[in-house]
């Protein structure tokens, strides 16, 4: 019997047909959603599957009827992680993990946000002191 031709040839390959299913693009980037005020929201999610199979053959003698045992699973776990949120051609990217356990990872995911408002605070201030020279 070819390899091709044996049973556990055809549960691997069956198994593995569907875990191809499960697991595809728009399972880890999802498909847009748009809001009614212009706002797009794509969710990007952690994917992590496993697979096993196995099998048997008895009966390696002429006279003994061939046997066989065998079996397949496959498991797919989806954690959404954040959405990327697009608006007035600008993009952000919104965590939906819950908080860091420990004060300096808490720190370290403020340090974007901050940054970001001290710039739009510099950036408001200099142009209030623009506006001033100007009248």
């Amino acid at each position: 019997m070819s390899e091709n031709n044996h049973p556990i040839s055809e549960v691997l390959h069956i198994t593995m047909d569907k875990v191809k299913e499960m697991v595809d693009a728009n399972t880890v980037v999802g498909q847009p959603i748009t809001t009614q005020d212009g706002v797009t929201l794509i969710p990007v999610s952690r994917l992590s599957f496993g697979f096993a199979t196995g099998g048997s053959d008895f009966g390696k003698t002429q006279n003994t009827p061939k046997n066989f045992g065998g079996g397949a699973g496959a498991g797919v776990s989806v954690i959404p992680m954040a959405f990327l949120i697009v608006k007035d051609g600008s993009v952000r990217m919104l965590p939906v993990a819950p908080p860091p356990g420990d004060t300096v990872s808490r720190v370290v995911d403020l340090v974007p946000d901050m940054f970001e408002r001290v710039t739009g605070y510099i950036d408001k201030k200099s142009a209030g002191e623009a506006e001033q020279e100007v009248l």
